[in-house]
């Protein structure tokens, strides 16, 4: 999950919610165990669940993955948003509190 408080920016809350995604992966430990190298035998995929989806910068999102594999992003309508408190100080342009979810499937190919 990755939320976008202040600024309304659905693509910063990609962000957060694939980083937030791809730290409960641990795919050096299979990588090693099988002997398989990250950019030949693997790849990611991920779904983001946003608000504005078509706001979403998809190379941004790519760069969050620390991974050097083929990346394959799709992003859909979903997420969450809600009311928060608009501060110009903080880059606001509504109210809004911007809420996304990140779905990442990682491909092993042995």
């Amino acid at each position: 999950m990755g939320v976008d408080q202040h600024g309304q920016d659905p693509t910063k809350a990609a962000i957060k919610a694939v980083k937030d995604a791809i730290t409960r992966i641990c795919a050096v430990g299979l990588l090693e165990l099988f002997e398989l190298e990250f950019e030949k035998d693997m790849k990611v995929e991920v779904i983001i669940g946003v608000p504005y989806p078509q706001k979403v910068d998809v190379e941004k999102v790519k760069e969050a993955i620390p991974l050097p594999c083929k990346k394959v992003i799709k992003v859909v309508e979903g997420g969450l948003k809600g009311p928060g408190i608009a501060l110009k100080e903080f880059g606001d342009k509504t109210n809004e509190i911007l809420i996304a979810i990140a779905f990442i499937t990682i491909y092993v190919r042995r």
